[in-house]
C-alpha cells in the first residue's frame, strides 16, 4: 500500500502492486540524473515562458531535493518494469509535483496546482528522458569516481614497480621457471594495464557525451520547444562537468545504446585486466612457506575458520570477485544493446542497472585494491633469489658455452639429482668458479 509519507501517485502505486520482480531499484546515481534532469527542464520551460515561474520555482526546488537524496525512499520502483523506464520517469514526476505541490499549498501528493505530465515532464517523454539519465549518470560517475579510482591504482602500481625495481626474481611463463627478472618489471606491466583500461574508457565520452533529450516520443521532438533541449542540456554540462551535447541524430539515440554498450566493454576489459593482476598477486604472496612467497601482502584477515596459521589474500580475491560480476553485467548489457526495435531500445532498465552497478563496483575495487592491498606489497628478497638459483631456466645463461643439447642434458640431470645448475655444473668440473660467477651470476642478480 502507499505509505503515508507518499508523494508519488496512481501511476506509480500501480507499478509497484504489478511488477514486484526482484526487489532491486535504480542506483542512486540515476536517481539523482533523473531530479538534475527535471530540475533544469523546468528553469528552461520557464525562460521559454512555457511555464509559470512560481510552477517552475516550486518544480527545480522539488528536483533539487531528488539531486540530493532526499526523497530516495519515494523511488520505490523495481528495475524490472516497461522497458523504456516509463515507470520510473513517471515516478519521478510525480514524486517531484507531489512535493512541489506541498511547497506551494502545504498539501503533498496529487496533481493540483502542479500537474506530473503537464508541468515536470513538460516537453519531454520517458523515452530521451531515461536514456538521458543513463548517459549522464554513466559520464558523471566514470569522470568523477571511476577514472581517479583507476588513477589511484595506476599510481600505486607504479610507486611499487619503482620501489621493486632492483628485486630480481624468476620469471614464469605456461606456469613454469623462465628466465629471471625485476620484480618491478612485473608491476610496471599492472600499471600500464591499468593505464591503458583508463584511455579505452575516457574514450567513451565521445559518445556517452551525446544525449537523447529534445527527441521526445520517437526521436522527431514532437510537442518540445526546438530551444528546449540545447538549453537545459548546456546547464547539465555546466552543473556536471562533462562535455554533454545534443544528440547528432536522436533516432539513433533512442532506438540504440551503443554508447553503453561501448561503456562496457571497456569496463569488462578493465575487469579482465583486474582479474589478472589481483590473481597474480595472489599467486606471488602464495604460501608463507609452501607456496611461491615472493612477495607478501597485507594482513587483513588472519586465520580461517579451523586453521590459525592461514593468511587469506582477501582483497585480491574481492577484486576477483568484482571483475567476474562486471564481465556478467557486460553479458546483460550486450543482450539489452539488442532490443533497439526501431524507434526505441526497450531494455534500457536492464541497462542501466548492470551499467551503473559495474561503474560503482570498479570504483570501489580499484580504490581498496590500491590503498589496502599494493600500498602494503614488500619483497621476500630472500625467497626470490633463492627461486632464481632453484630454478633449471639458468641454464640458458650456458648455451652460449656448451650449446643448447649439452645444456639442456645438464638441466635435465640437474633436476633428476635435486641438484642447482652452480653445483652440477661445479661437481662436473665444466667451469671454474670465476667463470661460473661471470656466467650465472648476471641472471641471478642481475647486471652485467
Amino acid at each position: 500500500m502507499v505509505p503515508a509519507s507518499a508523494y508519488y501517485g496512481a501511476n506509480t502505486q500501480r507499478a509497484v502492486e504489478n511488477f514486484p520482480i526482484s526487489g532491486m531499484r535504480f542506483p542512486r546515481s540515476f536517481i539523482r540524473a533523473l531530479g538534475v534532469i527535471k530540475k533544469y527542464s523546468a528553469q528552461v520551460n520557464a525562460d521559454l515562458g512555457l511555464l509559470d515561474a512560481s510552477v517552475a520555482e516550486a518544480v527545480a526546488t522539488a528536483a533539487e531535493e531528488v539531486v540530493e537524496g532526499k526523497l530516495d525512499d519515494q523511488f520505490v520502483l523495481d528495475v524490472f518494469q516497461t522497458g523504456s523506464g516509463t515507470s520510473t520517469n513517471m515516478n519521478a514526476n510525480e514524486v517531484i509535483a507531489g512535493r512541489a505541490n506541498e511547497i506551494l499549498t502545504g498539501v503533498r501528493g496529487g496533481k493540483s496546482p502542479i500537474h506530473p505530465n503537464d508541468h515536470v515532464n513538460l516537453g519531454q517523454s520517458s523515452n530521451d528522458v531515461i536514456p538521458t539519465a543513463l548517459h549522464v549518470a554513466a559520464l558523471t560517475g566514470v569522470n568523477h569516481h571511476l577514472l581517479p579510482a583507476m588513477k589511484l591504482l595506476e599510481k600505486a602500481l607504479g610507486a611499487k614497480a619503482l620501489e621493486l625495481a632492483g628485486v630480481r626474481k624468476i620469471g614464469r611463463t605456461h606456469l613454469q621457471d623462465a628466465v629471471p627478472i625485476n620484480l618491478g618489471d612485473e608491476f610496471s606491466g599492472y600499471a600500464r594495464q591499468v593505464a591503458l583500461g583508463r584511455t579505452r574508457i575516457s574514450a567513451t565520452e565521445a559518445t556517452l557525451s551525446e544525449l537523447a533529450l529534445g527527441g521526445t516520443a520517437v526521436g522527431n521532438g514532437l510537442s518540445a520547444h526546438p530551444e528546449f533541449a540545447p538549453k537545459v542540456i548546456s546547464l547539465l554540462a555546466q552543473e556536471t562537468g562533462c562535455p554533454f551535447r545534443e544528440a547528432v541524430n536522436h533516432f539513433e539515440a533512442q532506438a540504440a545504446q551503443d554508447a553503453a554498450v561501448e561503456l562496457s566493454g571497456a569496463l569488462k576489459t578493465f575487469s579482465v585486466s583486474l582479474f589478472k593482476i589481483a590473481n597474480d598477486i595472489r599467486w606471488l604472496a602464495s604460501g608463507p612457506r609452501c607456496g611461491l612467497g615472493e612477495i607478501n601482502i597485507p594482513s587483513l584477515q588472519p586465520g580461517s575458520s579451523i586453521m590459525p596459521g592461514k593468511v587469506n589474500p582477501v582483497i585480491p580475491e574481492v577484486v576477483i570477485q568484482v571483475a567476474g560480476q562486471v564481465i556478467g553485467h557486460d553479458a546483460a548489457i550486450t543482450f539489452g544493446g539488442c532490443g533497439g526495435i526501431f524507434e526505441l531500445n526497450v531494455m534500457l532498465p536492464l541497462i542501466a542497472h548492470n551499467l551503473l552497478r559495474s561503474i560503482d563496483l570498479l570504483t570501489a575495487a580499484a580504490e581498496v585494491f590500491a590503498n589496502r592491498c599494493v600500498d602494503g606489497i614488500s619483497p621476500n628478497i630472500g625467497r626470490c633469489l633463492s627461486n632464481i638459483e632453484q630454478s633449471l631456466a639458468v641454464t640458458t645463461a650456458l648455451v652460449p658455452a656448451l650449446g643448447y643439447d649439452k645444456a639442456a642434458s645438464l638441466a635435465k640431470e640437474a633436476f633428476e639429482k635435486g641438484k642447482t645448475i652452480r653445483e652440477l655444473a661445479r661437481e662436473k668440473g665444466l667451469f671454474s668458479e670465476d667463470e661460473l660467477r661471470r656466467l650465472l651470476d648476471p641472471m641471478v642478480y642481475g647486471g652485467d
